[in-house]
């Protein structure tokens, strides 16, 4: 039996842009996707002899073909037409579900490099992030990690410079938020403000962290805190202690908070700590 161990980094959106509904139904995207050193751990055991299956230490997570993991795997098969010979995924759950950091991508992403590796690389991090597109929307980009633009449904990348160092703090609240709903909202909705990708790309190669924070910007956030007010005590109290920007990361319902050292982090996260259990210091990460 061959066990292969892989690390599934979070992502966040510095900023998010939805820009029309396609004739398939999905939406086109424009967004900068940073990785983030919030993870899980994905282990593979291959040549079991026994089904495919997929183990989770946390509850409420699908353990069959319904798992992204499970898909990025079938998928990775069915293209190098190879037979692992029985299959085991399990899954050591930190990144929280249904709050815009990308946990589900990040698994089956976390599949697609560690299988490729195994076998010797017979996909390019390109070919392999192609690959990730007929799993899920954001796998493309948690594939390749670090920072990047991208846009249409999420198949197209493009690196851009590194993100400055800083530290986030990452504060997920109790409540989840439908992403079709969502998005159903979002149609009917006059966007006040978009991002300026353009301006966050030029900051990003600048390496002004401040400029970066002022930038931020995700077309989500308005609809969301409008009907969830807590976001906004999350924000202040990150704005209070010392954060450069905050804002809630793709459809929600975490919130980050950009800081300039370790010791802002640390006292933002003693303050959220009580209310909100599931907040996390995190770092830049610029290669997965």
């Amino acid at each position: 039996m061959n066990t292969l161990l892989e690390p599934a980094f979070a992502k966040i959106n510095l900023t998010l842009d939805v820009l029309g509904k396609r004739p398939d139904g999905y939406h086109d995207i424009k967004s900068v996707m940073q990785t983030i050193s919030l993870r899980d751990d994905v282990t593979l055991e291959l040549d079991t002899g026994k089904p495919w299956s997929v183990m989770c230490q946390q509850e409420g997570f699908p353990t069959d073909e319904e798992n992204l993991a499970w898909k990025a795997a079938k998928v990775f098969f069915d293209t190098v037409q190879k037979d692992p010979n029985g299959l085991n995924i399990c899954i050591n759950k930190r990144i929280p579900a249904q709050a815009g950091l990308g946990g589900g991508s990040a698994d089956a992403a976390a599949v697609l490099r560690a299988l490729n590796r195994h076998y010797n690389s017979p996909l390019s991090i390109l070919a392999l992030a192609e690959l990730g597109s007929l799993v899920g929307s954001d796998v493309p980009f948690c594939v390749v990690g670090g920072t990047a633009e991208v846009t249409g449904r999420g198949e197209r990348l493009r690196k851009l410079a590194d993100m400055p160092e800083c530290v986030f703090v990452v504060v997920k609240p109790d409540f989840s938020v439908s992403t079709p709903e969502l998005y159903q909202k979002l149609d009917k909705t006059a966007i006040a403000r978009r991002p300026d990708h353009g301006a966050m790309e030029s900051a990003l190669l600048a390496g002004e962290l401040g400029r970066v924070a002022d930038l931020i910007g995700n077309v989500f956030d308005p609809v969301v805190t409008a009907e969830h007010l807590e976001l906004n005590y999350i924000k202040s109290i990150c704005n209070s202690y010392g954060s450069l920007g905050q804002q809630m990361t793709g459809s929600g319902s975490a919130v980050y908070a950009i800081m300039p050292s370790f010791e802002y982090a640390a006292v933002v996260c003693n303050m959220l700590k009580d209310n909100y259990p599931q907040v996390f210091i995190s770092m830049p990460v610029s290669n997965v």
